[in-house]
């Protein structure tokens, strides 16, 4: 893999991490396989494959019974639309055979799902990328290959709820100074979301703010050293 291709990768998925929600397309079953679209919630898992919680019921899971081939394109609004980056994941829509370990951290983002959560026709589907196309700006456009764009997992996915438990509990002036820092925003309330390889995600009064590391991360000893050297450059210049 070259160098280029790996940063390729890894701007795409820091890319994908900031955002919450993108458009899901099938392969309409009703209609002979043109294309379905539709509104899509979704998170990261630590690796970055895209995971979305949807009804036995709805359109687009029907179409993934039929044929797993889809993509999501991930893109914040911007008044000008085609200036704006965006990614689009082409992959395979895999049913998870368990809804309880990721069940806590889609919630966290996605606090309004509680209700489909506690449905037995809701599932979690994992895209399983195959190829990537990252639009960084203008002039930025690349394809890039699985291997560029996922991210290595160690010990840090089960450590996660017990690293957001011990900063929500302990530590939530550290994540108000967080915000003040590196985003410029006042809050009187800070909330540790999740955790990832390459940052994490904190909720504010109005909306979620996302963090990255200087290098990634993979168990809490290493998320610890990261949070704690920004707690102190915040002290630096916010004393």
């Amino acid at each position: 893999m070259s160098e280029l291709g790996k940063n390729q990768g890894d701007a795409a998925r820091h890319f994908v991490r900031g955002q919450h929600s993108g458009v899901l397309s099938t392969l309409s079953k009703r209609l002979d396989g043109y294309p379905f679209g539709s509104v899509a919630p979704f998170i990261l898992d630590h690796s970055g494959c895209p995971v979305i919680l949807i009804s036995d019921i709805a359109e687009h899971t029907r179409n993934i019974a039929a044929d797993p081939r889809v993509s999501l394109i991930v893109q914040p609004y911007n008044p000008d639309m085609q200036v704006a980056g965006r990614v689009t994941i082409i992959g395979q829509a895999l049913r998870l055979a368990d809804k309880e370990p990721l069940g806590p951290r889609y919630l966290r983002f996605h606090p309004q799902a509680k209700n489909y959560f506690a449905m037995h026709d809701f599932q979690f589907y994992r895209i399983e990328p195959v190829r990537i196309r990252y639009i960084g700006g203008f002039g930025r456009i690349h394809w890039v290959d699985p291997a560029a764009y996922l991210c290595a997992c160690g010990p840090l996915a089960p450590q996660e709820s017990d690293i957001i438990a011990h900063m929500n509990q302990d530590h939530g002036d550290k994540l108000i100074a967080y915000c003040r820092h590196v985003h410029g925003v006042e809050t009187a309330t800070a909330t540790l979301l999740g955790i990832d390889p390459d940052g994490f995600d904190v909720g504010t009064d109005t909306n979620v703010l996302r963090f990255a590391f200087d290098a990634p991360v993979y168990d809490a000893g290493a998320a610890r050293q990261a949070l704690e050297a920004l707690a102190q450059a915040a002290r630096v210049t916010h004393p």
